[in-house]
């Protein structure tokens, strides 16, 4: 009713425009006329006049209509320069501040439940520059202010933001009319008011407070680098710390580009992702999925028969996948691309000096035009009473304990129910352990909605995990790990126990808090992935804020070329895309929002599901459990995000990440022919199920009686 009445009022300001002819008056003639027959009346009732030709303004102003450039003039002839100033500039202020109320309160709403994303970032921006960028535009008359009242109320600049800037930003093109208004007779047109020199003159002041913003920034800048001695000459363009996916693409980026590199790795080149992450678990996952297939072979239609493992032969096959990969990250492929690879330990002594320790004792120092820090993470290990002398593994120790067995471990208790913890529970329990894996909170995968996070306990039990949600670990004694649920205790012993609750930012030994590099759990960088120094960068998980190697690529291109090139142009490193995947069987993969974080950020969606229970391939393959579940705006066909839950997860998810990345709708996607039979098929038919809930009804009841008279 409040948007009923606010419209009404508007359309009432419009029609009285078009109903009393007033465009007639605001015209430069028809100002002129106005200005001569009400001269006499404002000097015998000056209270009067300047109060209607206040509300006026405002009601011109407010209701966009055209007119308030002559109405400004008509100002300076009737009240002179400086009270017609005063009036003008609050009567504008006023009814634009109207204007920017109504598009705010009427039109927002709608607007960014269709474009929230695409707003997301203008918002972002214009929380941090909106007052310079509204005021660049208020100083230059040549803008059509309605427009900039219209737009900026789409946005979530503060209200009091937006009539301070406007008043201070009108203020000198303001007194530029009324001025000329007070010579109204000598007028001909508005061209000689806003002449290219005057434009130009507001312009020039227009960018003075980016200007002074670029000098405050130098001078910032110069206050940071403080103490410091910057070198004369450089040794190098680029020192990178740390040989994992984020350092080896920067690296790689500024050996093609030929700037002079070195990249500084302590361990083993790949880092976590190669040696102890994302290869050697989807090697184990995938033998134990053979396994798996061995005991359900009757699902096949073929006798069952449970696997022998012969446990250090099945870690031998995950280290030969490790060595049939490093090739593509040694040390030898990166210096024949140009890169100079040191082995050691890398510490930065000043912005621009880096000492590395040797591995092979020696040791060396490099000045530096740019640093990249791609340190990485670590596991993280809880403060549980007992665990320094428990023994404990985590998912970067495991690899080298396990490969001594003879047989996979009796009993493993797993702490943690997020992906490394879930992923490991149900390779090692199809493996032949008997796993036991506790989690703090209600669910595992707490991150993703409820039903994806009950299919995965179902996928954890049916492959012998005991499940122990809402369990919290207290201590361990003598092999055994006891945790608490509700006040009541429960012991789990076991011959191996497994810390996966997570992992943090490898940030000791770099030398960062020594020059005052900012850290929290992460380095602290900006929307560029610099540090407080501009010529330090970091990238990977030691910046956050995701923990994926393919985010940490992401980011090290972002990293690498504003190093390099930021002083022509740089780089907000873009986060708007990012799929994650969760190697159980079935897997879990999502990219944008799910249900969970659309409710917490208060966006309303549409859900549209799949169940790939209905799906050809999936029931040749017996692999029918999971579905497809797409968000979009009400009505709409804009992807938000997806979920897939089920086998090749990972995969179809592709299809989606392209389509968000390109802004394709579900129209297109089911649109597109998909092979017959595919599992990709099941992403076209989730595009169906989300057309047919949007059918136009109104136009299939009239085509239904064009079709019954065509048939007479």
């Amino acid at each position: 009713m409040k948007k009923l009445v606010i419209i009404a009022g508007i359309a009432a300001l419009i029609a009285a425009y078009f109903v009393f002819d007033l465009g007639a008056y605001l015209t430069l003639e028809g100002i002129k006329q106005v200005a001569d027959d009400a001269g006499e009346f404002y000097a015998r009732n000056p209270v009067l006049v300047l109060a209607i030709f206040f509300l006026i303004y405002v009601g011109v102003t407010a209701a966009s209509l055209p007119g308030a450039a002559i109405m400004t003039l008509a100002a300076g002839a009737l009240f002179g320069l400086l009270v017609g100033t005063v009036l003008v500039s609050f009567a504008s202020t006023l009814g634009a501040t109207l204007a920017f109320l109504a598009s705010r309160y009427v039109l927002r709403d709608s607007i960014e439940g269709r474009f929230g994303e695409r707003l997301k970032s203008i918002n972002e921006g214009l929380e941090r520059d909106g007052a310079f960028y509204l005021f660049t535009l208020r100083m230059i008359p040549a803008i059509p202010f309605f427009v900039i009242n219209l737009v900026m109320g789409l946005t979530r600049i503060k209200t009091l933001t937006f009539a301070l800037v406007s008043q201070v930003g009108m203020l000198l093109g303001t007194i530029v009319f009324v001025n000329a208004g007070t010579q109204l007779a000598q007028l001909d047109s508005l061209e000689g008011i806003l002449s290219p020199g005057i434009i130009g003159s507001l312009v020039l002041l227009a960018i003075v407070p980016w200007i002074a913003r670029a000098i405050i920034g130098l001078i910032k800048r110069r206050k940071v680098y403080a103490g410091f001695t910057k070198p004369k000459r450089f040794d190098r363009n680029m020192v990178v710390i740390g040989g994992g996916s984020a350092g080896l693409v920067s690296a790689y980026i500024a050996a093609q580009v030929k700037a002079k590199v070195t990249l500084v790795e302590a361990n083993e080149m790949g880092g976590d992702c190669l040696n102890t992450g994302c290869v050697p678990s989807k090697a184990l996952i995938k033998s134990a999925k053979v396994a798996a297939t061995m005991r359900n072979a009757d699902r096949y239609g073929i006798a069952p028969v449970e696997p022998e493992v012969p446990f250090k032969e099945t870690l031998a096959r995950v280290m030969d996948v490790i060595k049939a990969i490093e090739p593509h990250d040694s040390v030898e492929r990166y210096e024949g691309l140009g890169v100079n690879v040191v082995k050691g330990y890398a510490k930065i002594i000043d912005p621009w000096t880096v000492e590395i320790a040797q591995n092979d004792g020696g040791s060396q120092r490099l000045t530096t035009r740019s640093i990249v820090i791609a340190s990485g993470a670590e596991p993280v290990v809880p403060p549980i009473e007992g665990i320094e002398n428990s023994g404990y593994l985590t998912s970067e120790t495991l690899w080298d304990a396990f490969s001594k067995l003879d047989k996979a471990p009796a009993r493993v208790a797993v702490l943690g129910g997020g992906p490394i913890g879930c992923e490991l529970s149900q390779a090692l329990a199809r493996l032949g352990s008997q796993v036991t894996q506790v989690e703090m909170a209600e669910h595992v995968l707490g991150r993703e909605d409820g039903d994806v996070s009950d299919l995965a306990r179902v996928a954890l039990e049916e492959s012998g995990v005991t499940v122990l949600t809402g369990h919290r670990a207290t201590r361990v004694v003598d092999g055994v790990l006891f945790a608490d649920a509700d006040g009541a205790e429960v012991s789990i012993p076991y011959d191996a126990l497994i810390i996966a609750v997570g992992r943090k930012a490898r940030l000791k030994g770099f030398g960062l808090e020594d020059i005052g590099v900012d850290t929290d759990r992460t380095v602290t960088t900006d929307e560029f992935l610099a540090t407080k120094f501009p010529n330090i960068f970091a990238a990977g998980d030691v910046a956050g804020p995701y923990q994926f190697t393919h985010t940490a690529s992401h980011q090290a291109w972002f990293a690498s070329v504003n190093a390099l090139f930021g002083q022509f142009k740089k780089f907000k490193a873009d986060y708007r895309v990012i799929p994650a995947v969760t190697f159980l069987d079935p897997e879990v993969a999502r990219v944008g929002l799910n249900e969970v974080e659309a409710r917490e950020q208060g966006i309303d969606v549409e859900v549209t599901r799949y169940e790939l229970d209905d799906l050809d391939r999936a029931i040749a393959e017996s692999e029918t459990k999971g579905f497809v579940k797409v968000l979009t705006p009400p009505g709409k066909d804009t992807i938000l995000g997806a979920t897939i839950v089920g086998s090749h997860a990972g995969e179809l998810l592709a299809e989606y990440v392209l389509a968000m990345k390109h802004k394709i709708g579900l129209n297109k996607i089911l649109g597109t022919i998909h092979s017959y039979p595919t599992l990709a098929e099941a992403n076209k038919f989730a595009a169906g199920n989300w057309k047919r809930a949007n059918k136009p009804d109104g136009l299939l009841r009239f085509v239904e009686k064009y079709h019954d008279w065509r048939r007479g």
